[in-house]
């Protein structure tokens, strides 16, 4: 299996287990509790009342330990058969119990989950406010907030659950815009790239005659902004964490050779390679200018930044986010048969 096929296997994989979880905590909400809290005033209350706990993200965890494990038998079976001059040949083997390696994926994971529900509860927390300071009454403010249950489907739909922050931030002024009657403010919903299309009629002529969007057509058009940005936040997940997965693994799993003494640190090289995609990042094409480095050397970025390899967690999100460039490892078998070799005859 390709590193593309693992990707394509893996990363719808981790966007479905976000979205199950999320609509496993919609399913979960008792409206009742959240207005009672929110009559009373306790928006912390009402952020509690979202059980938007670790706990509800088992499934997308077990996914990502499935694409790392996979990952790191798919990179040690891509390597060629090591063969001394003697004819011993070595056997690489990838260790889905190895120390380091658990390591790194409940690092990775744990990290997930955790930021998720941290900034899951911050949404939660400034829908809640927004509403109540604009006067609305609490159950009108929770409806916005977790959405409004679908009588055909039984699912609730819109609303904020399992948005980032920023993204509700984004919808709430996209609201603003569309009630604001200001042709200039409206038309910025028609540049949104994640709004339904076939309301862009309905906006246009309200541009045209210089008037408000109607506020059960904006609640409508708000939803399915929601929905589709809930949407687009799966597929992020899905391929930002199943990359860093999987090359967190390609080189933990040519660690794992260095630690069972197959090859050594000095015989491995590694070498960036840019995705050759349509809007690249300049700094990460003048890293595949560089030549290669030794296994434990970072890559270092113009600015500055080092990498170990692309989607590096420890990296800042601006080397991460959206890159699909490669990095490409080279063993140099004679000099490790060699070594191999002159071991047995000492």
């Amino acid at each position: 299996m390709t590193f593309d096929e693992l990707l394509s296997q893996y990363e719808p994989k981790v966007a479905a287990a976000f979205r199950e979880a999320i609509e496993a905590i919609k399913s979960s909400i008792v409206l009742k509790t959240i207005v009672e809290r929110l009559e009373r005033g306790d928006i912390t209350g009402a952020v509690a009342a979202v059980q938007f706990e670790p706990e509800a993200f088992a499934a997308l965890e077990l996914s990502l330990r499935e694409a790392f494990n996979a990952g790191g038998i798919n990179m040690v079976q891509s390597l060629p058969l090591l063969i001394s001059p003697d004819g011993t040949r070595v056997l690489f083997q990838f260790g889905v119990r190895n120390l380091e390696g658990e390591r790194l994926i409940r690092e990775q994971s744990s990290t997930l989950v955790t930021n998720i529900t941290d900034d899951q509860r911050e949404a939660l927390r400034m829908g809640f406010e927004a509403g109540l300071s604009k006067g609305q009454n609490p159950t009108k403010t929770a409806l916005d907030v977790v959405g409004r249950v679908n009588r055909i489907t039984g699912r609730r739909e819109g609303g904020y659950i399992g948005l980032t922050s920023r993204q509700v931030e984004f919808i709430a002024r996209a609201k603003e815009n569309l009630l604001s009657g200001d042709p200039v403010a409206m038309s910025k919903y028609l540049d949104l790239k994640t709004r339904d299309k076939r309301f862009d009629r309905t906006v246009a002529k309200a541009i045209r005659d210089g008037k408000p969007v109607d506020a059960e057509m904006t609640r409508k058009i708000i939803m399915r902004l929601s929905d589709k940005n809930l949407l687009l936040r799966g597929e992020t997940i899905g391929l930002e964490e199943t990359r860093t997965a999987l090359f967190s693994v390609r080189d933990n799993a040519i660690r794992q050779q260095v630690e069972a003494g197959k090859i050594t640190a000095q015989e491995v090289t590694k070498k960036w390679k840019h995705s050759g995609s349509e809007h690249p990042r300049m700094q990460h094409v003048q890293m595949a200018t560089q030549n290669a480095v030794p296994l434990d050397m970072p890559f270092v970025a113009p600015d500055g930044t080092m990498l170990m390899y692309p989607h590096d967690p420890k990296a800042p999100a601006r080397h991460r986010i959206g890159c699909k460039c490669r990095v490409e490892y080279d063993i140099d078998y004679i000099a490790a048969g060699l070594r191999r070799y002159r071991a047995r005859a000492a």
